[in-house]
């Protein structure tokens, strides 16, 4: 079907005749009434049917008509869907993170993210490091928020938003609780630690190997942050653990920490994405306000508790 035309005799049906849809559409009136001859020429019946100097739909052009009404608000508002995709205001944004920006940074980023871009749906999947990789190469996630030390990995891109330092905790009855000792003297200690495949334990576990230090013997095992800090309050053990997830227990004195002597461990909090892919406009947006949000952890003090 000739959309041209088409277009034209809606224009005309809803103008209510040749003339004024002439004037709507900046073209002469023998042109409009060619297109719509064209048109019912095509289909083979008549759309118009004269009445003095103006004209009346048919039957048949009553039914094109409706047809071509919702033909073009369809247009219309596939045009609206595709602006709004593209300015990254519609759309599925779809996240994994690990467990320290999932439940530190990402409330907050998302609920400013949300607040911003009301139409996207977001889903965001909690996972440890290993599996947020998998999950990022996997095509089930397009944007991943990291926390933890980063080995450099094929297809994956890194850009580095904040760090962290890394803390040792145990209980405030533990006599190590505020003191100075060394790597091997802490290792002495039952640790709660997370799950294999989280980058804390494996960064704790390399920098035994690293100082030839006997490592961390597993007194009990989380999948979860939250959980291991509370093992701690109630008593046992000790964890190796970024400072944002406990600094406010340590101010709270709820914890203590431990200084290991010569040692200051950074954690690394970065987004992840498949390399030389570009990103879908909803990622984009929520890559671009993250980048902005930074800017406060990064003024934020450090240490010193």
């Amino acid at each position: 079907m000739n959309l041209h035309a088409l277009r034209i005799f809606h224009t005309v049906a809803e103008k209510g005749g040749v003339t004024r849809a002439s004037e709507d559409l900046l073209i002469s009136q023998p042109a409009v009434t060619a297109q719509v001859r064209n048109l019912e020429k095509e289909l083979g019946f008549a759309l118009l049917a004269p009445k003095g100097r103006g004209a009346l739909l048919t039957d048949g052009g009553r039914l094109v008509a409706d047809y071509a009404k919702r033909l073009f608000a369809l247009e219309r508002e596939i045009e609206s869907g595709i602006r709004e995709y593209k300015a990254g205001f519609s759309g599925v944004l779809r996240i994994v993170a690990t467990y320290l920006p999932a439940n530190l940074l990402l409330p907050e980023w998302l609920a400013r993210y949300k607040q911003e871009h009301p139409q996207v749906e977001v889903v965001l999947t909690t996972v440890n490091s290993r599996e947020a990789v998998e999950q990022l190469l996997h095509y089930d996630a397009e944007v991943a928020v990291y926390g933890g030390g980063w080995e450099e990995q094929p297809g994956i891109a890194w850009e580095q938003l904040l760090e962290d330092e890394l803390w040792f905790i145990v209980p405030n009855s533990h006599p190590y609780a505020g003191q100075e000792i060394s790597l091997a003297e802490m290792m002495k200690v039952p640790f709660i630690l997370r799950e294999e495949g989280s980058s804390t334990r494996e960064r704790l576990f390399s920098l035994c190997r690293a100082l030839n230090v006997n490592p961390p013997k597993v007194g009990l095992q989380f999948n979860g942050v939250g959980e291991a800090v509370r093992a701690v309050i109630a008593g046992y053990g000790a964890n190796f653990i970024s400072s944002m997830a406990v600094r406010d227990y340590v101010e709270r004195k709820e914890v203590s920490r431990v200084f290991v002597r010569g040692l200051t461990l950074m954690n690394p909090i970065a987004v992840c994405t498949r390399k030389e892919e570009m990103l879908s406009p909803v990622a984009e947006a929520f890559v671009g306000l993250i980048r902005g949000e930074v800017k406060w952890w990064q003024k934020r003090p450090r240490g010193g508790v």
